[in-house]
């Protein structure tokens, strides 16, 4: 490994590229990064770091065509303090994105809308959650994406159907947009009510409707208890997922928040294993406390160039975690919907536990928690005033 990465990387006296090979070299598995330096576009780009053709920044990693390979070499780099670390990787790639969003807008008034739009709704919230442990940018971007995709195809068929632009829409140009396509038309909403800040909607001149899903999709308790035995005595399937997966059924966690645990959020006691969810710790069951502590002790993915990391649920890119829509499918193995799991386990849990006990315990919203209990049919009374903190 290390004659490799000299060869390619040609450190002489350049103590990054020492310090880099050093830390590969030290790697439990170094076969794998074997087999990375000699895929052919892996092998490119240190080729050129090694003749200096590439420079050791960002700005320059920023101007190579867009590929998996050049951002995992970015990530590897900036993991082992090769390269700054410059933020959020989210917050950095959905800069990048806007910016070529934009570029295809037309310049007619939906571009400017658009950007101020994106700017001073969005993109100043995601700078407020930089640096919230508790926040996946990936979900909160994504979320942005997909409300300024919707906001500009809105405004180009305003333009090409009524030749509007932004200040002369009306609510009949809404229902109309909204009555004749998809359900994601709805994503326009928060476009709207920036548009028109009224404090109540009894004021706004124009609006759309909330997406409401027609149905809670779930599964009954059996299935539920047989998904949990399933990653009981699955072994056969790789420890991270089957823990990932007893999370989501014990705890009912989102798939967002399961990647973003940190080993800061276990808790060795005297009376037993805790994880943190929300304010209040919480038990790991005695008989499962120490399966847990043991992957916790040796999480996956550190074998390679993900070492040292922080995350419970490494992902394969240097100091990443696991991407939410990857682990989602690696539960599908031991027969887990992860929607309709969340959905059941949250029902039983509202039957057992008081409503505030479960906010400070799990980190849901009041309004969450009062939903599902409403839906499974548990009497309010302990359901008040859950707005409020404690």
């Amino acid at each position: 490994m290390r004659d490799e990465l000299e060869h390619l990387l040609q450190p002489a006296e350049d103590r990054r590229l020492q310090a880099l090979i050093t830390a590969l070299v030290d790697a439990e598995r170094p076969e794998s990064l074997i087999t990375y330096t000699r895929g052919a576009k892996a092998r490119d780009l240190l080729t050129r770091i090694g003749s200096r053709e590439l420079d050791l920044t960002h700005a320059a990693f920023d101007a190579l065509p867009s590929s998996t390979a050049a951002e995992h070499l970015r990530a590897l780099l900036t993991h082992h303090g090769v390269l700054p670390n410059r933020g959020s990787d989210p917050v950095a790639a959905f800069k990048t994105w806007l910016a070529g969003r934009l570029s295809t807008l037309p310049d007619d008034g939906t571009r400017s809308s658009i950007e101020q739009f994106a700017t001073w709704r969005h993109l100043r919230r995601i700078r407020e959650r930089e640096h919230d442990d508790s926040r996946n940018l990936t979900t909160v971007t994504h979320a942005a994406k997909q409300e300024i995709t919707e906001a500009g195809k809105f405004l180009t068929w305003l333009r090409d159907a009524h030749d509007v632009g932004p200040n002369g829409i009306q609510q009949a140009h809404v229902d109309e947009y909204l009555s004749t396509g998809t359900t994601t038309r709805r994503h326009i909403r928060n476009y709207l009510h920036w548009l028109d800040p009224s404090p109540t909607r009894r004021f706004r001149k124009i609006d759309a409707p909330h997406r409401v899903a027609n149905s809670t999709p779930i599964v009954t308790q059996e299935q539920r208890l047989q998904m949990v035995r399933n990653c009981l005595e699955l072994d056969q399937v790789v420890l991270s997922t089957r823990i990932a997966g007893l999370i989501l059924l014990l705890w009912a966690q989102p798939l967002n928040r399961i990647v973003m645990l940190r080993r800061r959020d276990l808790s060795p006691r005297v009376d037993g294993l805790y994880l943190t969810f929300g304010t209040v710790p919480s038990i790991v069951p005695p008989e499962l406390a120490d399966t847990f502590g043991d992957y916790f002790a040796h999480p996956s993915n550190q074998q390679t160039g993900n070492t040292g990391t922080d995350w419970l649920f490494p992902g394969t890119r240097a100091g990443r975690h696991l991407h939410e829509n990857t682990l989602g499918e690696r539960l599908k193995v031991l027969g887990i919907d992860a929607q309709r799991a969340r959905n059941a386990t949250l029902q039983d849990l509202v039957r057992q536990v008081d409503a505030r006990s479960l906010i400070d315990l799990l980190g849901y919203s009041g309004t969450i928690i009062t939903l599902h209990a409403a839906r499974a049919g548990t009497p309010m009374a302990d359901y008040v005033d859950l707005r409020q903190p404690r």
